[in-house]
């Protein structure tokens, strides 16, 4: 267990962590250190292993090798106690759709241990928060893929957890809302929450995250503070297409000229 300058574990330590399907890995070696408190940015092309990292912390699937710990717990080890103090939204949304999105908050809510009348005003709280209260009675099944988002994200903030695991969670969400979401993702960073999440919108990472990670075939590439990574006057897309070695333009065809 790392301990910080100041004296605290990091929100996420990964150690030389492998994971190997059919004798390919899928994530090689990764090692990183998140800090408590911080806005943390995933970023890699497709296939380059940000999702399998993600099912890994969050134990839905066992690593080949390497260790985790989350708010200085072991994974696998500790995952009950782990799982009360993380939120999840994940790149599919694990909804249930036979549910309103009323039923289903509230059932979040009981399955981290909230009395029930807890867990029905915090439902009803956070549906205006997400403005999804005009649609509290409708079935998840009815809802955009936007809603769907948002109802996520409100699941995953109903037990107020210090760490925040997202996986494209502004995927299919309009302007407006993903405003607000940015919003209040931001506001729980304030208050001390470590959030850790991958897009493919750059521009987003950019005005939300400060720090960054970038994973290419399986590994980190580059890491460090968004100014560290941005010095002098490279916008992230720039460092990320060079990084990821794509930064070679394109062939044009003589039809499209």
């Amino acid at each position: 267990m790392t301990e910080t300058a100041n004296g605290t574990t990091p929100a996420i330590e990964i150690r030389d962590l492998r994971k190997i399907y059919d004798g390919k890995a899928a994530v090689d070696g990764l090692s990183l250190s998140v800090p408590r408190g911080s806005f943390f940015g995933f970023l890699g092309p497709n296939g380059a292993g940000k999702s399998t990292t993600i099912r890994m912390l969050t134990g839905l699937i066992p690593p080949t090798s390497g260790t985790v710990e989350l708010l200085g717990l072991p994974m696998p080890g500790r995952e009950m106690e782990i799982k009360q103090r993380i939120g999840l939204v994940p790149d599919e949304s694990l909804l249930f759709d036979r549910l309103t999105g009323q039923e289903f908050l509230e059932f979040v809510g009981r399955m981290y241990s909230l009395e029930k009348s807890l867990a029905k005003q915090r439902a009803q709280e956070l549906l205006e928060l997400f403005e999804l209260s005009a649609e509290r009675r409708k079935l998840i099944a009815e809802y955009s893929k936007g809603m769907r988002k948002r109802v996520a994200m409100a699941a995953s903030l109903i037990h107020k957890p210090e760490l925040f695991l997202m996986d494209e969670p502004f995927e299919g969400v309009d302007a407006v809302g993903a405003r607000l979401m940015k919003d209040i993702l931001l506001d729980q960073v304030r208050h001390g929450a470590t959030i850790f999440l991958t897009s493919h919108v750059l521009e987003v990472v950019e005005r939300l995250c400060d720090h960054v990670a970038i994973i290419n075939a399986g590994r980190i590439v580059a890491q460090g503070s968004m100014d560290e990574l941005r010095s002098g006057a490279d916008t992230l897309e720039d460092v990320f297409v060079r990084t990821v070695g794509a930064d070679h333009g394109y062939e044009k065809l003589d039809w499209l000229t």
